[in-house]
């Protein structure tokens, strides 16, 4: 075959379309990012929150708004109103009026005793003390022990018919004792204890003194009011001593722990004293649960 016609064919070869489909056109590669969508703006122009430890999202508080802010203070408002119920509702506690400690002891013999008298004046100390041993129950024997800041002094009178104190006739017995300060006394908030040891006590019952407290201002309390009944207390309640018969006090002491059990059902039946407890208890709570609420509206 001659060049020329070699040469047509292969020319005709090249001309023929090729079987295998054309490349599509490569398209730029991109590396840690994917196309961005027409009209959207460049990635370092979006804005992007703040994260915590390159996690954790963190966003700026959301300031408080008039109705948020409302809440809050009355929650405030009542949680200061609660705090305030319970302090009036709560009982006052043993030791605010002038008391006999201990309350009771057991009878037919000597025992010592004090009077605990507290200062209820926030701009005013205790100064004198008087306590006054019940007439009917004359006691033979009452000495006194000293007090550092204070002068005691004793007064006697003599009794219509002698009493026999362990085979003694006594016609003289003391009625009276004072304590006087020779310095500031009993400031605010602060109590005192004087100590006097009685004898011979009645076999049983009750021996309700009378407490005479005088203040620096010049104010005179006399705290010798009897309770009527047991479910309300007098506003200055004299001080009562409970006697027990010694036979009684055995028998107490022997069975001391099983009274234990029942304490806390007597208690549930004083009503002067559960029932302002729990008032204030509801009061504080319904206050801070107020508060609470108003806090999570806050946030």
């Amino acid at each position: 075959m001659c060049a020329c016609r070699w040469g047509a064919r292969a020319s005709m070869r090249s001309r023929r379309p090729s079987s295998t489909p054309p490349a599509p056109p490569s398209t730029p590669a991109t590396v840690g990012c994917s196309p961005r969508r027409r009209g959207s703006p460049p990635m370092s122009q979006k804005a992007t929150r703040p994260r915590l430890n390159g996690s954790t999202m963190q966003s700026a508080p959301r300031p408080m708004t008039g109705a948020s802010n409302r809440g809050f203070r009355r929650a405030q408002r009542t949680l200061l109103a609660g705090l305030a119920l319970g302090a009036m509702v709560l009982p006052s506690t043993a030791w605010a009026h002038v008391t006999v400690q201990p309350g009771e002891v057991e009878g037919g013999g000597f025992s010592v005793v004090s009077f605990r008298v507290p200062t209820e004046r926030d701009d005013a100390s205790t100064t004198k003390v008087q306590v006054l041993l019940p007439e009917d129950q004359p006691i033979g024997s009452v000495r006194t022990r000293p007090v550092p800041g204070w002068k005691v002094t004793t007064k006697n009178r003599t009794l219509d018919e002698p009493i026999d104190m362990f085979g003694e006739e006594v016609d003289s017995v003391v009625s009276e004792v004072t304590w006087t300060a020779t310095g500031e006394g009993i400031a605010p908030n602060q109590f005192e204890d004087f100590d006097v040891s009685m004898g011979q006590l009645p076999e049983s019952g009750e021996m309700v003194f009378t407490a005479i407290q005088t203040y620096s201002s010049g104010e005179v309390v006399k705290w010798n009011e009897v309770a009527v009944d047991e479910q309300s207390e007098p506003e200055h309640p004299a001080p009562v001593l409970t006697i027990t018969a010694p036979e009684a006090a055995d028998a107490e002491a022997a069975t001391e722990a099983e009274a234990a059990g029942a304490t806390a059902s007597e208690d549930d039946g004083d009503g002067s004293t559960v029932v302002p407890v729990v008032l204030s208890g509801l009061a504080l709570l319904a206050a801070m649960g107020a508060l609470f609420v108003a806090l999570r509206r806050r946030a």
